[in-house]
C-alpha cells in the first residue's frame, strides 16, 4: 500500500544526506515533524502567516499548576485541531518534571488515512520566578 499521500517534504531540520541532497520526511514522519513544527512555532513567529503556530508560548511565564497544564493542553489540542489536518487527536497529557520547569506534552494521535497510532512527547520549558 502507497502512503503517498501523507506526504513527503524536507525535513526538519533541514539536513544534507551523504549525497548533498536535502534530507526528506516522508509519510509519518513527515506527520510526526509537522506536529513539531507547529508546537515550536509561537503564533505571530511567521510574518505571512501570523495565525501559525501553539498558544503555549503565551503561557511561558505562568506558573507550574494544574490550571498551567490545562491551559497547555487545550492549546495543543486547538494547534493541533486548525493545522495538522491528517491526524484525531486521541489524547493530551501534561506532566511536570520534578524540578517543575519542564512541563512534558504527551500527545496520543492516530494518522487518519492509515488508523496507525502514534505518541509525541514535546518538552515545554517555563521560566523559572524569582518568587
Amino acid at each position: 500500500m502507497s502512503k503517498s499521500f501523507l506526504g513527503v517534504g524536507w525535513g526538519f531540520p533541514v539536513q544534507l544526506d551523504d549525497q548533498g541532497f536535502f534530507k526528506l520526511a516522508e509519510y509519518e514522519e513527515s506527520v510526526r515533524q509537522s506536529i513539531w513544527i507547529i508546537l515550536g512555532t509561537a503564533k505571530g513567529e511567521r510574518v505571512m502567516r501570523p495565525d501559525f503556530g501553539c498558544g503555549i508560548y503565551e503561557l511561558v511565564f505562568e506558573i507550574n499548576s494544574p490550571s498551567t497544564a490545562g491551559k497547555v493542553a487545550q492549546a495543543v489540542r486547538q494547534a493541533l485541531l486548525l493545522f495538522e489536518p491528517r491526524i484525531d487527536v486521541l489524547d493530551i497529557a501534561v506532566h511536570a518534571t520534578d524540578g517543575g520547569e519542564v512541563l512534558l506534552i504527551e500527545i496520543d494521535y492516530q494518522v487518519r488515512a492509515t488508523n496507525n497510532a502514534f505518541n509525541l512527547v514535546y518538552p515545554f520549558y517555563l521560566e523559572r520566578s524569582s518568587a
